[in-house]
């Protein structure tokens, strides 16, 4: 029997969502977002959707310079602290989070849509790798690494490079934290990490525009939007702001 995640059956994300006849608020975020904020804001909406008293959500934006360390995080992973660290309750390791890379936080009722912590986590990958395919890029998933990774021959043999993060954490099933792809951050400051606990030399950090891809992150949000409505159902923009 096959339980890779790759062969999840992940059309039940979709079609409980158009049972149910309801739309995915999909908000962006033009400024930075202050870490503290987002979490704050992502904690007060996660409630109010368990509560049945808010819509789902995607918040899409960019954040300061910053490390966070999820539930997996170890001391060693910092190796040079250039920008703050901050302890958050995602799953995951240490990563970077900055300008030029688009995050994208997912509210979503998992109760409500499919209860299953595993398709969930290979259902953000599916929309990672669809958002990527748009620009021709071929992402894909690792059963020993979550994430998107893209194949790298020209650096050598076996050699391949992690382009988009997940990290979710969950409560009463309603999903809050997400992906993060990079588009142009500053890749150096991934240096100063063991990037989600990856040490093998082989494995790097890459963006889409360090592939040859010199996408505007309005090109990103229109793919990530097309790609999001496929596998998870229709969204709603909405242009007040804040977010909860």
């Amino acid at each position: 029997m096959d339980n890779s995640r790759e062969s999840l059956d992940l059309a039940t994300f979709a079609a409980a969502a158009a049972a149910a006849g309801g739309e995915v608020e999909w908000r962006i975020s033009d400024s930075l977002v202050d870490y503290a904020e987002a979490i704050a804001v992502m904690e007060a909406r996660a409630a109010a959707i368990a509560a049945g008293e808010a819509a789902e959500l995607v918040w899409l934006l960019e954040h300061p310079p910053l490390y966070t360390s999820g539930t997996s995080g170890k001391a060693g992973d910092l190796l040079d602290p250039r920008f703050p660290l901050i302890a958050t309750g995602r799953g995951g390791q240490v990563t970077y989070h900055g300008p030029g890379q688009r995050v994208a936080y997912v509210m979503l009722d998992l109760k409500r849509r499919r209860p299953d912590v595993r398709a969930y986590v290979a259902a953000l990958e599916q929309w990672i790798i669809r958002t990527l395919a748009a620009f021709n890029i071929r992402g894909e998933r690792r059963e020993d690494r979550v994430g998107v990774w893209v194949r790298r021959p020209d650096k050598g043999d076996g050699h391949e490079d992690k382009i988009a993060a997940i990290g979710v954490r969950l409560k009463r099933w309603v999903s809050f934290h997400g992906i993060a792809i990079n588009v142009e951050p500053d890749l150096s400051h991934f240096q100063a990490i063991v990037p989600c606990g990856v040490v093998d030399p082989r494995y790097g950090v890459t963006s889409l525009v360090d592939l040859g891809h010199p996408v505007s992150m309005a090109d990103v949000d229109v793919a990530l939007r097309r790609a999001f409505e496929y596998v998870f159902g229709a969204t709603a923009a909405r242009l007040s702001e804040p977010a909860a």
